[in-house]
C-alpha cells in the first residue's frame, strides 16, 4: 500500500466496479445531486448511474426528489437514522448506551460551565473577543464536537427508548 492517499484512492477507484463506485459515491452525498453529477464523479454513463441510483432508492438508502425539471438523489436521512438506531441497539447493551448518553451530556454541561455559554453558537461567537490563536482553535473544536454530540444524543436516546421492543423484535425464533 502506498503512503500517498491520492494513489490509494486511485487504486481503490480502479479496483471497484461501476456499480460499486456509484453506490459508494451515492452513500456519501451531502447535498442532493443529479445522476449526471454522480456519473461524472464515478466515470460511468448517466444511464448506468440512474440504474444504480434507482436501486438505492428502492432499497430505501436514497431519496429521489423532483426539483423543477431535474431529478435529484440524496441520502434518505430518516432511514439512515433508523439503521443507526438499530445498529446501536444490536452492538451495545442498555448499560453501554446509558453510559454513552451520560458521558455526552456531562461533556456539554462541562463546556457550558467552562466557557460560560449555553450553546455551541454562543461559544463560536465568543471567539470574536479572543486574540490567542490556540484558544480560538480550541473553542472552534469544542463547538464542533458540541454540535456533533447534540445530533448524537437524540439517536442514542431513541435507541434506549425502544431498546426492549427492538430486542424482542430482533430475537431469533427458537
Amino acid at each position: 500500500m502506498s503512503d500517498d492517499p491520492t494513489q490509494n484512492d486511485t487504486q481503490n477507484h480502479a479496483s471497484m466496479t461501476r456499480g460499486e463506485r456509484i453506490r459508494a459515491a451515492a452513500r456519501t452525498l451531502q447535498t442532493p445531486r443529479t445522476a449526471s453529477w454522480i456519473a461524472d464523479e464515478t466515470d460511468a454513463s448517466v444511464k448506468t448511474a440512474q440504474k444504480y441510483l434507482n436501486q438505492l432508492v428502492e432499497d430505501n438508502v436514497l431519496r429521489k426528489i423532483e426539483q423543477g425539471d431535474q431529478t435529484l438523489y440524496c441520502v434518505d436521512q430518516l432511514m439512515a437514522t433508523y439503521r443507526e438506531v438499530a445498529a446501536l441497539q444490536r452492538e451495545h447493551d442498555r448499560e453501554a448506551l446509558t453510559t454513552s448518553l451520560e458521558s455526552m451530556r456531562t461533556k456539554i454541561r462541562d463546556w457550558k460551565t467552562t466557557y460560560d455559554v449555553e450553546t455551541p453558537g454562543e461559544l463560536r461567537a465568543s471567539i470574536a473577543d479572543l486574540d490567542n490563536s490556540e484558544e480560538i482553535e480550541e473553542r472552534r473544536e469544542v463547538a464542533s464536537e458540541w454540535e456533533h454530540l447534540k445530533e448524537r444524543i437524540p439517536v442514542v436516546r431513541a435507541a434506549l427508548n425502544e431498546y426492549d421492543w427492538a430486542n424482542e423484535r430482533d430475537a431469533l425464533p427458537a
